[in-house]
């Protein structure tokens, strides 16, 4: 594999492996909660959703684009609604219980509102940096 420094295949690999880490970051984030949702419940649930929503906002700031709030959403809801469906024995990781709802709908909304807020910031922004 030949890769020049400074190239166009340089930044293609960067974006890649920015993008991934942030889908790893939101998967990791839903892996980690749909186990642990449950202590101090549903404060423990309220936490992992402000901590989904500070990923994708801080994502998106980092990036200075609306996508570095989509990859860690969709890591989160890929792992976290994966994990929540119940297998052939017939055990369900995510419960039918106050926490269970208030971590999958809250992070749900977390990580639509983290997206909006990016959308929204990214808009001001784009306003005050053009030329009159």
């Amino acid at each position: 594999m030949n890769v020049a420094t400074g190239g166009k295949g340089t930044r293609v690999l960067l974006n890649a492996a920015v993008y991934t880490a942030l889908f790893l970051a939101g998967a990791v984030q839903g892996l980690i909660g749909s186990f642990e949702y449950s202590r101090l419940a549903p404060f423990g649930a309220i936490g992992f959703c402000v901590l989904l929503l500070a990923t994708c906002l801080l994502g998106a700031w980092a990036l200075r684009s609306i996508s570095g709030a989509v990859w860690p959403a969709i890591g989160w809801i890929a792992t976290s609604f994966i994990l929540s469906m119940p297998v052939a024995s017939g055990s369900v990781i995510i419960t039918n219980t106050t926490a269970g709802t208030w971590y999958l709908y809250g992070g749900t909304v977390s990580s639509l509102a983290g997206i909006a807020l990016s959308f929204f910031a990214s808009g001001a922004r784009g306003a005050r940096t053009r030329p009159r």
